[in-house]
């Protein structure tokens, strides 16, 4: 586990676990947690690292439906939870599938009983396009670039420090995972339009934080597929 320190309240924190990439981005009066992980464990353990950081009150959001980016909120609450409208309805529908799924897929390891026990919170803050939320002397902004890895990607947009979380739109360390809800021929699309905000550090839902010619490179890829 690695925290990057990538600008002044700007964090990523890394687990080996999945080679998972989590977020931190912190205002005057409150931060930012981007994504709480795939159970309550690891949850809880973020929001103690988190709070190593800062005692600001949290907002989390979380960057789409697949249970690792999404299983540890109950840890944070009470705390406003955002997700495009699309993800909360994925989770309705799908939650406890993709949990099922994954506890079979864990079967025999302690990451299993931790997430059949993991409670399903449901995103109380809802966007479908593009919202702004205020931290204290900073502003992020939550962007849905189009149809990418899911119907309901979010990325987090942290103008004043260069800096974009894009969960699973990017990938590093390993190919985009491109699953049954993905739409490859739009991800393109949806990278460019990502990469129009200009920022110079990108951060991946898995691996290390990259620059644009990496996601440009990332979306060639997938436009050849």
């Amino acid at each position: 586990m690695t925290w990057f320190d990538l600008a002044d309240g700007v964090h990523a924190r890394r687990y080996e676990h999945l080679d998972q990439t989590l977020g931190l981005v912190v205002g005057s009066e409150r931060c930012l947690v981007i994504d709480t992980g795939g159970d309550e464990v690891q949850g809880t353990q973020f929001a103690a690292e988190v709070r190593e950081i800062t005692n600001l009150p949290w907002t989390v959001v979380i960057t789409h439906a697949h249970f690792d980016h999404h299983f540890g909120t109950a840890a944070f609450l009470p705390c406003p939870v955002w997700a495009h409208q699309r993800c909360r309805d994925a989770l309705v529908r799908e939650g406890e599938t993709d949990r099922e799924t994954w506890v079979r897929r864990f079967a025999g390891k302690p990451e299993a009983d931790r997430l059949a026990s993991a409670r399903l919170v449901l995103p109380d803050h809802l966007l479908t396009d593009r919202v702004q939320l205020d931290l204290g002397a900073r502003t992020v902004e939550l962007i849905h670039p189009g149809l990418a890895h899911t119907d309901h990607d979010v990325a987090v947009h942290v103008p004043d420090a260069d800096i974009m979380f894009a969960g699973d739109l990017v990938e590093q360390g390993a190919p985009p995972s491109i699953g049954p809800d993905a739409h490859p021929r739009d991800w393109p699309g949806a990278l460019d339009r990502l990469l129009a905000l200009r920022a110079g550090t990108i951060v991946p839902g898995h691996g290390d934080p990259v620059d644009r010619a990496f996601v440009a490179a990332q979306r060639d890829g997938l436009s050849r597929r």
